[in-house]
């Protein structure tokens, strides 16, 4: 378990309230797509089949959930659309317990002090990559741990400007050097520095840019190598942060960066301003990669460990 696998009353009302667009969204056009029916036929199917493509599920897990759907009806005999929500809600909790993303698990950082527990942060600029580093560095710093980080975007200026402030946000260290500067050698001096104070978190920011594959895999690459002279198991996590409001350009930068590198883990942001929160189910099942946060809101305290069940009833509940 990780060490923030609760849910407590105030998340969940954080949860609702950052999926409300969503939730509006679905259930106006799942009513649309069922108005005047009283059974689960194959018209009510491609209804909802059309609302969920058109809710950034994605059209291969639609078809998925569908399939689910149309068999569950047969198998129970649900065939009253009043049941139809309560179909969707337990089939799409079931399909992101098999793409292996959990309940309320984050990253499980050892107990004990001594090597550092190393995340590394990949993303495109904007999607609040940055951000995403300042509120998990906050929370593990609740949680009792020591916590350094690793400004190793260093091809903006603004982005190591924005990392320092959310270190003093969260009262934290940041390690960084000047503009241009090798990332690798930032991440080099991180980690030398977060074994040398007994540190148990490091998280490294990496560079925002979508170039080239190969130039971005070179890149990482060269941070990965350089941190494995210092911590040898380093990273222990590669977190890999999506902008939720996107919809189907996040599926796009999903499937360029685990071309580029190994992504182990995914925190989807921005999600309590769209209405494309589908996007999060969609992702979940394409790639097989565990959704570990979600974004819900430019607090401090808005990132929370992802929880399939809470997500799945905040939508259909």
């Amino acid at each position: 378990m990780g060490i923030f696998s609760f849910f407590s009353r105030e998340k969940k009302e954080v949860l609702d309230k950052g999926l409300a667009k969503t939730k509006e969204s679905v259930f106006g056009k799942i009513a649309r797509a069922i108005a005047g029916k009283s059974e689960i036929d194959d018209e009510v199917l491609d209804n909802l089949e059309e609302v969920l493509v058109t809710s950034d599920v994605g059209v291969e897990t639609t078809l998925k959930i569908i399939d689910r759907v149309q068999k569950r009806a047969a198998r129970d005999k649900f065939m009253n659309t009043n049941e139809l929500n309560k179909l969707l809600k337990d089939e799409i909790a079931q399909l992101l317990m098999e793409n292996n993303t959990n309940d309320g698990n984050s990253f499980d950082i050892p107990a004990t002090a001594g090597t550092p527990y190393v995340i590394m942060v990949v993303g495109v600029n904007g999607v609040g990559k940055t951000t995403t580093i300042g509120k998990l560095a906050n929370q593990f710093k609740k949680a009792g741990k020591k916590v350094y980080l690793g400004a190793a975007d260093t091809f903006r200026a603004a982005a190591v400007e924005q990392l320092v402030e959310w270190g003093h946000r969260a009262d934290v260290p940041v390690i960084k050097q000047g503009m241009g500067s090798d990332p690798a050698s930032v991440a080099f001096d991180t980690l030398s520095s977060a074994v040398a104070n007994n540190a148990d978190v490091v998280i490294i920011d990496t560079a925002g840019r979508l170039h080239n594959k190969v130039g971005l895999m070179n890149e990482l690459t060269k941070i990965k190598n350089v941190m494995k002279k210092v911590v040898p198991q380093a990273p222990d996590e590669v977190l890999l942060v999506l902008d939720g409001s996107t919809g189907q350009n996040a599926f796009e930068q999903a499937k360029q960066f685990t071309k580029a590198t190994e992504v182990t883990a995914l925190a989807i942001t921005k999600l309590d301003g769209t209405a494309k929160g589908g996007v999060v189910i969609g992702i979940s099942d394409q790639f097989k990669i565990p959704v570990k946060y979600i974004g819900l809101g430019e607090g401090i305290d808005h990132l929370q460990v992802f929880n399939r069940e809470e997500f799945v009833d905040s939508l259909f509940g």
